[in-house]
């Protein structure tokens, strides 16, 4: 961030980063770790609503403390939340306020009302999409600065709500380069799913919920008997777990795919990369992303990738530069399309270079970049710079 004569007092509001790995969580950690890189000199009381404690993994710092309400059963742990953030910061009055997670807003909006302390909202998807409730509204069109991670949803914002087009800058989601790398097909993942080296593999990772259908599993299940007309022996692999599970297993049966998808569940982190090495094609034609990091983990393998040409998929793969985008609701064309990369015929052939995929990547969304667009954020916002960075010192 903008360089000060004397270290500020941030609180940043996160629903969890340490015990679950959603999409909002790994943004918001890699945020934290930007902003202590970028100015290692403030102060970062980081409040986090699911977590149950900080992981001593995570490297420790003098000028960081870690407030986690997770221990709270679910029916207390909202209230016990709000009360805290709002209360610390009626106690701290900190310099600035960056919540990643709309709903915790309300609080910010509140405590920039009755003490004038600036706030940052991160929007990632579809709890910013159709915004209705009007606290939120309230809380929207109030912040100081709203940081979107995809110009499709900073334009859905703007389209959706009486936002000033100048208060939107979008900081992309970012991915660890270093661990997501090009690496030949796992034998030992070949032996544990029956696999041989030279059969061609789709694979999605992605939450299996009821509420989250849209990233497009289904469509790839209805898509596979087109395919296998094609490519006799490919096989699908469907990497997550949630309760949507058992009526995907319903859905296998009843195309009688037995025999050319597994249900892989739950992957540890660690071995994600081997999965994403081992397939020949990753595809998720999702309608309802924010962004997707997976895209992006999986082009950093150097794997071509497919997604929906309706929602934050467009920014990951850059609009079809860095992969091939179809219409999330069209069977056909998912099938075709997937039929033609696995072929090889493709028409963009960057997606057959794994080298020059994973190097565009890194140079677009790596987290170098990330750092540099975060750092540059208040100097473009020269407004803002002054009312969230102001020169005295704001020290709990």
């Amino acid at each position: 961030m903008k360089n000060v004569a004397s270290p500020v007092s941030i609180h940043l509001w996160f629903p969890n980063i340490f015990e679950f790995k959603g999409g909002i969580q790994v943004y918001s950690a890699f945020f934290l770790e930007a902003l202590q890189s970028i100015e290692p000199r403030n102060f970062y009381d980081v409040f986090i609503k699911h977590d149950t404690c900080c992981s001593p993994e995570f490297p420790q710092s003098p000028n960081i403390d870690f407030h986690c309400t997770g221990k709270w059963r679910l029916s207390l742990r909202t209230f016990i939340f709000a009360a805290t953030i709002f209360g610390y910061g009626l106690w701290q009055k900190p310099t600035l306020i960056i919540t990643t997670h709309l709903n915790f807003s309300i609080v910010a909006y509140w405590l920039k009302r009755l003490l004038g302390i600036p706030y940052w909202i991160v929007v990632h998807g579809v709890e910013a999409w159709d915004v209705q409730r009007p606290y939120l509204k309230e809380a929207l069109s109030h912040a100081d600065c709203i940081l979107a991670v995809s110009g499709y949803t900073r334009d859905r914002l703007l389209k959706e709500q009486h936002l000033d087009p100048h208060q939107i800058v979008v900081l992309p989601n970012t991915f660890d380069a270093s661990r997501f790398r090009i690496a030949p097909k796992s034998s030992r993942l070949l032996k544990r799913y029956s696999l041989n080296l030279t059969q061609p593999i789709i694979l999605t990772v992605a939450r299996l919920d009821s509420s989250e259908r849209y990233k497009g599993y289904d469509k790839i299940l209805a898509a596979l008997p087109r395919i296998r007309e094609v490519h006799q022996n490919v096989h699908y692999l469907l990497v997550g777990t949630g309760n949507d599970s058992s009526r995907i297993e319903q859905l296998v049966s009843q195309l009688n795919l037995q025999d050319c998808v597994t249900l892989a569940g739950f992957v540890p982190d660690e071995e994600l990369a081997d999965y994403y090495n081992l397939c020949d094609v990753f595809a998720m034609p999702s309608k309802g992303e924010g962004f997707g990091i997976v895209y992006l983990e999986a082009l950093a393998c150097g794997k071509p990738v497919l997604g929906g040409n309706q929602d934050g998929a467009i920014d990951a793969l850059c609009y079809g530069e860095l992969g091939a985008l179809v219409n999330p609701d069209d069977v056909s064309e998912i099938a075709k399309t997937l039929i033609e990369i696995l072929k090889g015929t493709y028409s963009n052939t960057l997606i057959y270079q794994p080298e020059m995929l994973r190097k565009k990547v890194i140079e677009i969304y790596g987290f170098e970049k990330f750092k540099k667009t975060l750092s540059s954020l208040t100097i473009e916002q020269d407004s803002l710079c002054e009312s969230s960075f102001p020169s005295h010192s704001s020290i709990r």
